[in-house]
């Protein structure tokens, strides 16, 4: 198999949030396929990644996102989505925004376009005039972790997160974008 062509990375509208979905289920199924339960893993592809769940948030003025596509056709591979934040931490911040949710299929990982996307959240994060973007992951996806630190993020807390009928760890992780010290 030869090496897939760079992604190419395109605002998100309303009308990619089929693309979004698929992408997700997929690349949920990629990820937690064999580590987590296969009916909670498949339960959660089918509800947490369904096309009305995204046409929902997309169709917030206060979400971002973001769709990576390659050629032919532009396949979606990859996405980034950006909203106000809920995470449980402890101060939080009117202006924080979080990355809820960013995806890439493992065969486009490692050619930098899981760093542009983080890096259009940022840019769009600052033109919003939030001073710090959060985001959780799984304490058990030691590589996302390590991804993230690589862009900056360090812990902030912690959350439960809910998979089917089990509930999980995650990590919250805060990057500050005023140069404060701290994430607090």
């Amino acid at each position: 198999m030869t090496n897939p062509a760079a992604p190419a990375i395109h605002p998100c509208t309303l009308a990619d949030a089929e693309r979004l979905a698929l992408v997700g289920q997929a690349t949920f199924l990629e990820t937690f396929a064999g580590i987590l339960d296969g009916s909670d893993v498949l339960h959660h592809c089918a509800t947490q990644h369904a096309p009305a769940l995204y046409r929902e948030w997309l169709a917030q003025p206060t979400t971002r996102a973001w769709l990576a596509t390659v050629a032919p056709g532009r396949a979606p591979v990859g996405y980034l989505l950006m909203m106000p934040s809920r995470l449980p931490v402890a101060a939080p911040r009117a202006d924080d925004l979080e990355i809820k949710r960013i995806y890439l299929l493992q065969r486009f990982r490692g050619g930098g376009t899981g760093r542009q996307l983080v890096e259009q959240a940022l840019t769009e994060a600052r033109r919003l005039g939030s001073r710090r973007v959060l985001l959780g992951v799984y304490a058990g996806n030691a590589a996302a972790q390590a991804f993230y630190a690589r862009q900056g993020f360090v812990p902030a807390g912690r959350r439960s997160f809910r998979v089917g009928d089990r509930e999980y760890d995650d990590h919250i992780l805060a990057l500050d974008l005023d140069g404060s010290e701290g994430t607090g």
